[in-house]
C-alpha cells in the first residue's frame, strides 16, 4: 500500500505535499516491488486521488509499461479535477469540501512551523474551497502556474486513451465529487481503447457502494468487484503459460 506524503501518522519532512498528478511515488514503489519480486506479476488498485494517480501513471507509461502490470482498477477516480473542484462547492458536495479543506488547511499550518515562506498563514487561514488551496498552496509548491494549470496537467481524463492493460473503472453516478458529463466524457474516451472496463452504476457514492438487507452486514461492492476482475486476470495470467495462445 503507498500512503501519500502527509496521509501517514507523521507530516513528511520536505516542502513538497502529494498532489493528484503526481506519479513519482508510485513509480517508485511499482518500480521496487518488481525489483524485489522479478518473477511475481502486479496488479495494482487505485481509490479516488488514488485512482487518478494510477490511471494517470498508466497511461503516461502506455504501451511501454512493465509487461509484469497486469490489470488494474480505479474506484470513485476525479477524472477532470477543474470540474471536480467546481462540482464540490456546489449543494450537498460542501459537506464533503469542508471536511477535506479542514484536513488540508491543519496540514498546511503544520508545514509552515518547518517551512514559514510556504504561504501568509492569515492567507491560508482565509482559504475556503479546494480551489484557493489549490491555487494557493498545492499549484505553486508543486512548481504549476496556478490551480488550472494543475487540473490540466493532472487530470486522468487526457491519460486513460493511452492505457494498455486490462483496467477496470468503477464509479457512481451520484458521486458527489463530479458532475455525470464527466463520466459521458469518459465513456466516449473509453469507446475508443478496449482496454478500458467501464462500470457506473446509478448510486454508489463517493467510495461507498454500500449495499446489503442487513445493515449490521453490509456488502462493500466495491472491494468484491476489484477482487473478481483482478481475480479473474490474474487466472488467464496462471493459464497463458500452459495453452498455446
Amino acid at each position: 500500500m503507498l500512503i501519500f506524503r502527509s496521509c501517514g501518522s507523521e507530516m513528511n519532512h520536505t516542502r513538497r505535499f502529494y498532489h493528484s498528478g503526481d506519479t513519482a511515488d508510485l513509480g517508485f514503489v511499482i518500480d521496487r516491488l518488481l525489483q524485489q519480486h522479478p518473477d511475481q506479476s502486479l496488479f495494482l488498485v487505485g481509490v479516488s486521488l488514488g485512482g487518478n494517480v494510477l490511471l494517470k501513471y498508466l497511461g503516461e507509461r502506455g504501451n511501454l509499461l512493465d509487461s509484469r502490470i497486469k490489470a488494474a482498477v480505479a474506484i470513485s477516480v476525479p477524472f477532470d479535477l477543474a470540474r471536480s473542484s467546481s462540482h464540490i462547492n456546489r449543494g450537498f458536495a460542501r459537506v464533503y469540501q469542508r471536511h477535506f479543506m479542514r484536513s488540508l488547511k491543519r496540514k498546511a499550518f503544520e508545514k509552515l512551523d518547518r517551512f514559514p515562506d510556504l504561504i501568509a498563514r492569515d492567507r491560508l487561514q482565509g482559504l475556503g474551497t479546494m480551489y484557493e488551496f489549490d491555487d494557493a498552496v498545492t499549484a505553486p509548491i508543486h512548481g504549476f502556474r496556478d490551480a488550472e494549470h494543475y487540473y490540466a496537467s493532472s487530470s486522468s481524463l487526457r491519460w486513460i486513451d493511452q492505457i494498455s492493460i486490462p483496467t477496470l473503472l468503477l464509479s457512481a453516478v451520484d458521486d458527489p465529487f463530479l458532475p455525470r458529463s464527466v463520466l459521458e466524457d469518459v465513456r466516449s474516451v473509453a469507446s475508443r481503447n478496449p482496454k478500458l472496463h467501464l462500470e457506473f452504476p446509478a448510486h454508489g457514492g463517493h467510495v461507498g457502494f454500500v449495499g446489503g438487507r442487513n445493515p449490521f452486514s453490509p456488502r462493500y461492492y466495491a472491494e468484491q468487484r476489484a477482487c473478481e476482475f483482478l481475480a479473474n486476470h490474474a487466472a488467464r495470467d496462471i493459464a497463458l503459460p500452459g495453452t498455446d495462445s
